[in-house]
């Protein structure tokens, strides 16, 4: 079994959780996702079965966008509301135009430091291992890119306040970002907290989009698992057609899928002049990433195993 499924990730479990459960449910050791999200976090968690997870490669770097609330009066120690409260907590009323003006600091390239409790490592050790014990983490700041982050409103915060009370108090503000691989949320939500002079945690996310996928590809976990038990999970994938639309696709005939499979260099139609390809054999099966060694002449660098399903949205 080989392609691409969108889980809509639930909160309260680890990308890893996630899946191995998808490990269980298709019966395939060969799983892997396309970036981590958070425990607390839920939405879109792209993952690579069977061959498929060779493409990993290509989405290192995938833009990905957010929805959230930030909840201002106190921080947390992981910058999120699974952490423990820092400091003493604060009755704090801020205005959505206080923080549209704040907002504005966050977008662009800007430094951030990463969060204590995060996978950064110091001298091979992951920085979450060290922030548990209580021991120092040390980290450098580093370059990201937000490319979108917009105040949308005062919103109910996640841990029981009612709207009206988040409201009435402006303790709470929901946002949307689109941002660059390896920028944290929690960060920009314990940071804002930080230039308005009081403490901030990011108390929900939702990822709503990784590359071209979006929560209109996911699935949950439950429907996966219904489906499986009929046979029906390959309609859950995603069409390969869909997949790295920044790159040209090109159709093989039978013969030159053949020589890819064996690998050996084919000639293909000419598309563009691209340096890479995706090389399909009829509609919907991706058999290799192709790279162009001269003219029409191509090489498959990657090359996918034969599909056994009929992968349609």
């Amino acid at each position: 079994m080989n392609g691409v499924l969108i889980i809509d990730k639930p909160g309260g479990m680890t990308s890893h959780d996630v899946v191995n459960r998808v490990r269980r449910i298709l019966g395939q050791r060969a799983v892997g996702h396309l970036g981590t999200l958070d425990p607390m976090a839920t939405g879109v968690l792209p993952l690579v079965v069977g061959s498929m997870t060779r493409l990993a490669q290509f989405y290192t770097q995938s833009e990905k966008s957010y929805e959230g609330v930030i909840r201002f009066g106190f921080a947390t120690d992981t910058y999120d509301a699974d952490g423990e409260q820092v400091g003493e907590k604060l009755d704090v009323q801020v205005s959505l135009e206080q923080l549209r003006e704040a907002a504005k600091a966050f977008r662009g390239t800007i430094e951030q430091m990463p969060p204590p409790f995060s996978a950064k490592k110091i001298q091979g050790v992951p920085a979450y291992k060290l922030a548990r014990k209580k021991k120092e983490v040390d980290l450098k700041s580093v370059q990201v890119e937000i490319k979108e982050f917009e105040i949308t409103g005062l919103s109910d915060a996640s841990d029981g306040m009612s709207r009206a009370a988040c409201e009435q108090q402006g303790s709470c503000a929901s946002f949307r970002a689109r941002v660059a691989s390896g920028t944290y949320m929690r960060c920009v939500a314990h940071d804002i907290g930080l230039k308005l002079g009081y403490g901030a945690h990011l108390a929900s996310l939702r990822r709503t989009q990784v590359a071209e996928f979006s929560l209109v590809d996911a699935c949950t976990l439950e429907r996966l698992a219904e489906a499986a038990k009929d046979a029906a999970e390959e309609g859950l994938f995603v069409h390969p057609r869909k997949l790295m639309p920044h790159m040209p696709g090109v159709t093989a005939d039978e013969e030159s899928a053949t020589k890819i499979r064996a690998g050996r260099p084919v000639n293909l139609p000419e598309m563009s002049r691209a340096k890479l390809v995706k090389v399909y054999y009829g509609q919907r099966e991706l058999i290799a990433i192709a790279t162009r060694v001269a003219g029409t002449l191509f090489h498959a660098g990657i090359v996918f195993g034969a599909s056994q399903q009929s992968v349609v949205r």
